[in-house]
């Protein structure tokens, strides 16, 4: 089974191979391309309207990543499965909790101020229901906790995790409830890190990421059975 793919705009042609990656790995990761599914080069490339060269090194970097895998004599599958994306939460959530464990002992006063007004805007997008600028604000506060970490090994661990993080943010940020928990848990892991306190910030960002991801997979692989 192999669900088709649209047509990529031909603005897109400078950096051509990194857009087809992550087209194909958004098709994975939402389920448009399910597990199991057979991969073709050329239809892939076909139905992309590109050639065959960007899709070859898309699939090498997909296989990098654990979405697919090259059988002999079978062809390319999805191998993306329920489980992987629990193991990637849980990998995630093992790397954010000890980064946002260092920012709270090592947090400045201007990353806290750059941090409140990240959450003054999530308040206001929440409100407003802001899906795309929710999703923006999101990273942005995950991004400005890792800088004010200062772990510059962590983040490079945790950048092969985020490959799924942000398929899934899309996803969730649809549920009005959803945007209201993650805004709640947001706030608190803030208050951690304000109050320097290292067991909070770490416990707090580790619920937050364990309950949004188990979310997500239960949410995702149950609609990809229907």
């Amino acid at each position: 089974m192999q669900t088709a793919l649209q047509s990529l705009d031909p603005s897109l042609l400078r950096g051509l191979r990194d857009h087809v990656h992550e087209r194909l790995r958004q098709a994975i990761i939402s389920g448009q391309l399910p597990t199991g599914a057979k991969l073709n080069e050329r239809r892939v490339a076909a139905e992309l309207g590109v050639s065959t060269t960007p899709v070859k090194e898309a699939l090498r970097r997909l296989e990098l990543e654990g979405l697919i895998k090259t059988e002999p004599r079978r062809g390319i599958r999805v191998t993306f499965s329920a489980a992987q994306a629990q193991e990637m939460a849980l990998a995630r959530a093992a790397l954010e909790s000890m980064i946002a464990r260092q920012a709270a002992v090592r947090i400045s006063p201007e990353w806290l101020k750059e941090l409140r007004g990240i959450a003054a805007e999530m308040r206001e997008a929440t409100r407003e229901g802001s899906i795309k600028r929710l999703i923006a604000l999101n990273e942005s506060f995950h991004e400005a906790v890792h800088a004010a970490s200062g772990c510059n090994y962590l983040q490079r661990l945790l950048a092969g995790q985020l490959v799924y993080d942000k398929a899934a943010r899309r996803f969730l940020m649809g549920d009005p409830a959803e945007r209201k928990r993650a805004l709640e848990e947001h706030l608190n892991i803030l208050a951690a890190l304000e109050a320097n306190d290292e067991d909070r910030a770490e416990r707090a960002m580790r619920d937050h990421v364990l309950r949004s991801g188990r979310q997500h997979v239960a949410a995702a692989f149950a609609r990809r059975e229907e």
